[in-house]
């Protein structure tokens, strides 16, 4: 395995993360987590140098409101490692994050909080991240002077290091970077995301701040390593040496000197032995030209499927409406990108509220004058309407 400093922090991390916001299930039910397969990739996972530990209050649950599985099953399954010595407390790093969207009092900070150690069965943490911050969730939060408390975690050694994982624009990234002395930042990257929300820019910003970046969604959540279109795989296959999608995806990303950390969900043992085997091949800036051209080509070609030419940039926004316009594209044209509408129709459905959709535009123009891409805006919102909300 190979290991990367994580950031000006002390810790020195695997360059590949477990993340337990996908374990195997009983009956496809996601509270329902399969103890034993779980334990048998962990145990796996941990003995071959895995040492970032990564979940979150909700995983493994059925609602985002309430607890999720994921901490309580780690907290046994932490326990019974110690006290069968299969490794100490010392040897792993255990990460977890404050559900955002959840705090409406002070006092739920303090409260969750230690329901997180309890989950856990531990005294401290070793990483605490609040967890997707956008701008609608920040702000209140600063009002609610979580800064201040992260400050008191820190102090009374009940967290190690602190960061927060980010889901909004560039402009807003760096708006956060420079409210707090933060440790590390989590951040989506794949090398179909550069431009995406924080993108590459946020990564090398954050780098420069000495900040350690921790990458999540290498694989878009799977997208990226199945079922690969025929055109797709035909540019992997003009390549003379031979890998799989996942190792291409892997290697853009562990070429990266930013990257210190790449988290993936991995819930069957095929999956976390080739991630294994890559990451212990995963030096940074060994690509050659080749191979990134190559990269740049895959890429392009998704880029070609989509529904319309919106990047991301969010100059449209903010809609008088409330619409979130960047979010619609992206939903929309990851549906056209992977042929998934049905799956993708979820998503939108689960990330945007009633207010935030695309029909709540009244066609005002607003938007069109700042489109940077000259998009119709509200014509595009129609056909987003139409295959998500019709």
């Amino acid at each position: 395995m190979q290991y990367r400093k994580l950031g000006n922090t002390d810790a020195k991390v695997s360059v590949l993360g477990f993340g337990a916001m996908r374990l195997p299930t009983i009956n496809d039910e996601k509270n329902n987590i399969n103890k034993n397969e779980a334990t048998k990739l962990l145990d796996y996972a941990i003995k071959n140098g895995i040492n970032y530990i990564d979940t979150a209050y909700p995983y493994h649950g059925n609602d985002f409101t309430k607890e999720g599985e994921s901490e309580r099953f780690l907290g046994k399954y932490f326990s019974n490692s110690f006290k069968n010595n299969k490794f100490q407390r010392e040897d792993i790093y255990i990460a977890t994050k404050m559900p955002s969207w959840l705090i409406k009092t002070e006092n739920d900070m303090e409260k969750i909080f230690n329901r997180q150690l309890e989950l856990l069965q531990t005294d401290y943490l070793d990483f605490y991240l609040i967890h997707s911050v956008k701008k609608d969730i920040w702000n209140p939060l600063k009002d609610l002077n979580v800064l201040k408390f992260l400050d008191k975690l820190k102090d009374e050694n009940k967290a190690r290091y602190i960061g927060f994982s980010f889901h909004d624009s560039f402009d807003f990234f760096i708006e956060v970077l420079d409210d707090y002395n933060w440790d590390i930042t989590q951040t989506q990257m794949n090398y179909l995301d550069v431009d995406f929300q924080s993108g590459l820019d946020g990564l090398r910003y954050a780098d420069a701040l000495g900040l350690g970046n921790i990458i999540m969604e290498p694989l878009r959540g799977g997208k990226l390593a199945n079922n690969i279109p025929s055109d797709i795989q035909a540019i992997w296959n003009s390549y003379d040496e031979k890998r799989t999608p996942a190792q291409w995806a892997f290697k853009y990303l562990y070429n990266m000197r930013e990257v210190d950390l790449v988290l993936s969900g991995m819930n069957t043992m095929e999956q976390l032995k080739e991630n294994i085997a890559i990451a212990n091949n995963s030096l940074a800036n060994t690509m050659s030209a080749q191979e990134k051209e190559l990269i740049k080509e895959v890429a392009k070609e998704y880029k070609s499927k989509k529904g319309n030419d919106c990047n991301g940039c969010g100059y449209c926004m903010p809609c008088p409406q409330g619409v979130m316009i960047p979010d619609c594209f992206k939903e929309y044209n990851q549906s056209y990108i992977f042929n998934e509408h049905e799956q993708t129709k979820h998503h939108y459905n689960l990330v945007l509220n009633n207010n935030q959709k695309a029909s709540n535009c009244i066609n005002c123009g607003l938007c069109v004058k700042l489109c940077t891409q000259q998009i119709n805006i509200p014509e595009e919102l129609k056909k987003v309407k139409k295959l998500f909300e019709d």
